[in-house]
């Protein structure tokens, strides 16, 4: 039994600093960022995001635009909410709200941004991937296409006609489109680390790829999104299932070509109705004295710990204290950002830890009341108060997932960023609260000469 504990001391603490490193604002190693490998690869950071109501950001307005005679229906809407909510993750935005204004409007928060007129094009694009065959002339990136899937281009929300093939005097023909794309990512080319578009293709989209550029070495193809040419390479070998588009991009402008990309076209149109600056809703004095406060309330809630239950106290302490750590570092890994409704689930998570303790606490006192000795004491207070941890927690959890499906289903971010720190939290407290404390306890008390001491000195567990 003592050398498990040793082991799992050893492994908590080790826990313990790898969240303490990623918490600390310092330069973080690549292989230390690879952690949150869920994230796509030019994505990956370990900063602490805020929300709009933090740190501001940008608000958008955007509205089906289509002629009057034609009706927009609810099912196109539904859609292109969908795309623009897939393309704002893309961008890597924390916290956003996406959601349906009226019956053809769909307004898009966007906290943190830092290129508002990039994010906007990306927004609004209709996103029409094309590889176009350009035979043997060559064509400047950003030149305007006509092609003959679809005889008209729409850039900036101007309808123009693009460039015929001055070959055949017809428009130019398109091999395939975005929908024969299965993966588009920002990548880095190996010469001059300039940002690229690594894209792969899927099945159908790989054999006609493959069977065109064995016989057209020589040949130029344009790869356009909505019509404007974004590269036009020159066919240099056979090309089976994957390639790179690259123009000059800056990372902003590659990766939100890749967000379009990867998440296809709109189903409808939209126009920018307006789109403005939004600053925090709380200055940085007052981010400063919330800071402070909950550093306060935090040393209050440890000394309490401390001098009531003294020794297991202490033990809880730090017990609460790595309990902060992994949250914090969970918040940077997944990314979760923090907003005010966060950081309130997160301060009641916090009280539930504390609580759990005390009721672990107050039953080993009972326990040494009753005359039992030291150590089985600690084990009984564990194990009679976990029915209990277990049974509030438990309720707690199911209410933060009735809290977090109807703030997505009614787009109340605000409610879902509340539930999502509050669970994360409630499970953090259950495994610091039981484990860790345990670990801690059985460490100390469960030393050959601890039931001497303890028995000569019960002041020292409070009871």
């Amino acid at each position: 039994m003592r050398n498990r504990t040793i082991i799992s001391f050893i492994l908590i603490m080790i826990l313990a600093f790898i969240a303490l490193v990623i918490v600390l604002p310092i330069q973080h190693p690549t292989w230390l960022s690879n952690l949150a490998f869920w994230q796509p690869a030019g994505y990956r950071s370990l900063e602490l995001r805020r929300g709009l109501d933090l740190q501001g950001g940008l608000q958008v307005l955007l509205e089906a635009d289509l002629p009057p005679e034609q009706a927009v229906t609810a099912e196109a809407m539904e859609a292109a909410k969908v795309v623009v909510d897939n393309r704002v993750n893309g961008l890597g935005v924390a916290e956003p709200l996406v959601q349906r204004q009226g019956e053809d409007r769909i307004i898009v928060e966007l906290p943190g941004i830092e290129n508002p007129d990039q994010a906007i094009a990306t927004l609004r694009g209709t996103g029409l991937l094309e590889f176009v065959e350009a035979g043997r002339t060559p064509l400047l990136e950003g030149t305007i296409l006509q092609t003959d899937f679809g005889a008209t281009s729409v850039v900036s929300g101007t309808e123009q006609v693009g460039l015929m093939d001055p070959t055949t005097g017809r428009p130019y023909r398109t091999l395939m489109t975005g929908a024969d794309l299965r993966l588009a990512q920002v990548a880095a080319d190996p010469t001059t680390g300039l940002p690229v578009i690594a894209f792969e293709l899927t099945d159908s989209g790989r054999e006609i790829f493959r069977e065109y550029t064995r016989n057209h070495i020589g040949d130029v193809v344009a790869i356009t999104m909505d019509k404007q040419v974004l590269s036009a390479p020159v066919i240099r070998a056979v090309i089976d299932g994957s390639g790179e588009i690259s123009g000059g991009f800056t990372q902003e402008q590659a990766r939100g070509l890749a967000v379009q990309m990867q998440y296809g076209a709109l189903p409808v149109p939209l126009r920018v109705v307006d789109a403005r600056s939004v600053g925090a809703s709380l200055g940085a004095d007052s981010v400063r004295s919330s800071i402070i406060a909950g550093a306060i309330g935090l040393s209050v809630v440890l000394l309490f710990m401390l001098l009531y239950y003294r020794l297991p106290g202490l033990l809880a302490d730090f017990a609460l204290i790595i309990f902060v750590l992994l949250n914090l570092a969970l918040y940077e890994l997944i990314p979760i950002t923090l907003t005010l409704p966060g950081i309130a689930g997160f301060l009641l998570a916090t009280g539930t830890a504390v609580d759990a303790n005390v009721l672990i606490f107050e039953r080993m006192k009972e326990e040494l009341r009753n005359g039992k000795p030291l150590k089985a004491s600690v084990e009984a207070g564990f194990n009679r108060a976990w029915t209990s941890i277990l049974d509030s927690n438990l309720s707690t959890l199911i209410t933060c997932g009735i809290l977090y499906f109807f703030g997505g289903a009614f787009g109340a971010s605000t409610v879902r960023g509340f539930a999502l720190t509050l669970f994360l939290g409630v499970l953090i407290s259950m495994f610091t609260a039981v484990f860790v404390t345990r670990t801690f306890m059985r460490l100390v008390f469960e030393r050959p000469q601890a039931e001497e001491t303890v028995a000569e000195h019960a002041w020292i567990v409070g009871a």
